[in-house]
């Protein structure tokens, strides 16, 4: 048998089918929502320069769902975020969480957050930006999508490309962004962050963020609130939570304040015209 290439085992394999390996051991608070009343599973979303996979539920009866993002974290369209979209479709939604890195690689299938960096550290926003595009569209055409009721929420890598989608389509109606990085260096593949889209972002985002964040320093989530001042965008601070506080496949979740960020998520979503 021949030996599949990197991206031809990637095309066979499809997404993970269940946690990433860097994340393992997982939680035994893990959330795992059944299938009932909703179709979830795998998808192909038709891009530019071919498919990429993605992980897609909605209700089984209905049309016109409004169609909600969802971002991965940087280990991919794993379990979790998987089930984050079944989630969303029980309450109405359809949801679709695109593979951002499939043409880079598999991240699921790495051990480390170092190998896993070196994939994402690949990523050019302008891919994302377009894939984004991709789903949105594959949404409406296919699989009985609203187009005017579009929201996107996204996980710490997904956090900040919520920022930055929502200021690039303006069919979004809002976003939620869950403790994503909001400065960094313009390189080539990363020419602008949110703080530097801040002014300009017409489209309503909700920043979910843990004071006790590591790696999103609060000063940082000041300076984007001070550029964010006379735009209809709002941040929420969990004063005690870390970074990660919503994944609850992880020592990192807390529980009170990914309940109460969920619950500020539908609310937010229904204030701007999602739901």
């Amino acid at each position: 048998m021949p030996k599949l290439t990197r991206r031809e085992f990637i095309a066979v394999s499809g997404l993970t089918a269940g946690f990433a390996i860097a994340v393992q051991p997982i939680s035994a608070k893990a959330i795992a929502t059944d299938r009932q009343g909703i179709v979830a599973g795998e998808i192909k979303i038709p891009t530019k320069d071919g498919t990429i996979p993605a992980y897609r539920a909605r209700p089984t009866l209905g049309q016109d769902f409004p169609v909600v993002l969802v971002i991965q974290e940087i280990f991919g369209v794993h379990a979790y975020i998987q089930d984050v979209c079944r989630r969303l479709a029980k309450l109405g939604y359809l949801a679709i969480a695109p593979e951002m890195f499939y043409r880079q690689g598999d991240v699921s299938k790495l051990n480390g957050i170092d190998e896993i960096r070196k994939v994402v550290s690949q990523v050019p926003d302008a891919q994302v930006m377009s894939d984004l595009d991709a789903t949105v569209s594959w949404a409406v055409r296919s699989a009985k999508g609203n187009p005017n009721k579009i929201g996107i929420t996204g996980f710490c890598w997904g956090g900040r490309t919520t920022w930055l989608y929502s200021a690039h389509n303006p069919q979004v109606k809002a976003g939620v962004a869950w403790y994503g990085r909001l400065v960094g260096e313009s390189t080539a593949l990363t020419p602008k962050h949110p703080v530097d889209i801040a002014m300009n972002l017409q489209v309503p985002v909700l920043g979910l963020y843990g004071g006790k964040d590591t790696g999103i320093p609060l000063e940082t989530v000041e300076q984007m609130r001070e550029k964010l001042k006379g735009t209809s965008s709002d941040f929420v601070i969990y004063p005690e939570a870390p970074h990660a506080f919503h994944a609850d496949y992880r020592p990192s979740y807390r529980q009170t304040e990914a309940e109460d960020g969920w619950n500020r998520l539908l609310a937010w979503f229904n204030k701007n015209g999602v739901a």
